[in-house]
Order: structure tokens, then sequence, then C-alpha cells
């Protein structure tokens, strides 16, 4: 089976993340970074069913600036097999519209997917809307929000855990197949992995070598527009309520004002 998982480098949530002063995107050259978080239950599940079947390959693919190759690096170190970066400076300011058809004319280039992960959202988006807008354009089935994933016959079958019914899903394949953190525990890279990842092949593309035009994405294709950052005022502090006999009304009295109750 020809797996292709989707990742991405995030900004890491312990940095102070910043904004670009000159068009009020990420910057994500000047911030420490690393494979998002989601994405390792993605890349753990394409190891687990690649270790399950004989003849499996995994192929790592990311997009954004030099320093997202981190990201295939680390999945090549926890087992990957091979990695794709696409990196040109077009891409920068890409809407999640414009990062699926990246991804997905990716994959189409990389070829025989069998399989596409991802995982359920990525930690510095949140949007959880790429994985099927990528099965959208490449016209594939999507079974997305997976805790559980198994084949049978040809076809893929998810447990996907909602709050308040458990979903069986069934779908052909090739698919594309998103899962969350609830699927897995992802391996932490060994020291053989580390050494035997510096000999794999990470292939680097330009968006002219999928056929997609600058205008397509990046900021100037991008369907929306941030007009303004601002940091966050520093936290206050909170009311103290000394009670001296009325003190539960009080707060009664403040929890009513902040609509709380």
């Amino acid at each position: 089976m020809n797996i292709v998982v989707c990742v991405k480098h995030v900004p890491d949530a312990q940095s102070d993340r910043t904004f670009e002063a000159e068009d009020n995107t990420t910057d994500r050259e000047n911030i420490d970074g690393l494979l998002s978080e989601l994405d390792e239950y993605a890349v753990e599940e394409a190891l687990k069913i690649k270790e399950g079947s004989s003849g499996s390959e995994v192929t790592v693919l990311t997009m954004g600036p030099a320093k997202a190759a981190d990201a295939i690096k680390k999945a090549l170190q926890m087992g990957a097999d091979k990695g794709v970066h696409v990196s040109d400076e077009g891409i920068a300011g890409s809407d999640a519209l414009a990062t699926s058809l990246i991804l997905a004319k990716a994959v189409e280039k990389i070829g025989g997917a069998d399989l596409v992960l991802t995982g359920m959202a990525s930690t510095d988006g949140t949007m959880s809307v790429v994985p099927a807008m990528i099965a959208e354009r490449l016209g594939l089935p999507q079974v997305t929000f997976a805790s559980e994933v198994t084949f049978d016959g040809g076809g893929v079958t998810i447990r996907r855990d909602g709050d308040v019914a458990t979903e069986m899903v069934h779908s052909s394949l090739p698919a594309v197949v998103s899962v969350t953190d609830q699927i897995n525990e992802p391996r932490y890279p060994s020291f053989k992995g580390i050494m035997a990842a510096k000999k794999k092949p990470i292939e680097t593309w330009a968006l002219s070598d999928l056929g997609v035009e600058a205008d397509q994405v990046g900021l100037g294709g991008a369907w929306t527009e941030v007009l303004s950052v601002s940091k966050r005022p520093p936290r206050q502090q909170g009311l103290i309520v000394t009670d001296d006999g009325n003190g539960g009304a009080v707060f009664a009295e403040y929890l009513s004002l902040q609509k709380f109750i």
C-alpha cells in the first residue's frame, strides 16, 4: 500500500508568536517550529499500517519555507520512507483553499497513493477543513476524524467517536483519511531511526513543478486578509471578595453581571 501523509511545520506553541509587519502573516522564519503534534498521530498510523502489510511505503508531504523540512525529517526519523517538500516563495500567505490545491497537486505528482492520511487539524490553524478540500480536489472519498482505522476487502473502515454517538464509516480505496489524537500513541524517534533518516530521500518541488500558477496561491490568491494585529493586553487581576457575611451575594451579583448566570 502506498501511503502519503500530509504534515505541517508549525510555530512552537511555547514560543512568542509574531507576525510579519508588511502583510500581517504569521512569521514562520524567525521562530522555533516543529512537526504539528496532531500530525504525529497520522504519521504513527501510517507506520502501523506499513508494519502490518508487506510492501507498503510511506511518503511524507509538506509545504512551506526551508525550515518546514524539519517536519519531514522528524517523520523520517519516526520511520517514514521518503519525503516531498513543496517550497516556493509564492506559497507565503496561502489560505486553506490554496493549501489544499498545492497538496492535492503534489499527491497527484507523487502518484499511486492508495491512502492519504492527515491529522484532524493543524495546531496553529485548527480549521479541520484541508483534508476534505484535498479529497474534493482529488475526487476521492473522505473519511475524517478517525479514532480507529481498519482495512478489509480493498476498503477502509473508520470509527468516529462523537459526543453522543460512535459511527462506523466505510469507504473504498483510494481515500483521504484524517485521524484524531485518540487513535494511537506516536513513537519517539530511536537513535537508529535518527541515523537512518539521514540517508532517506527528500525531494523539493516548486509551484512550477506542480503546474500551479503563482496567482492561485499565496497572499494574493487568499480569500481572506488580516487587516491588523495587536498583542493581547496583560491579564488583569481578578475580583477578590472578602467574605464579611455577604460574600455569597457579592459573588452571585458578579457572576450575574458577567452573564455567567
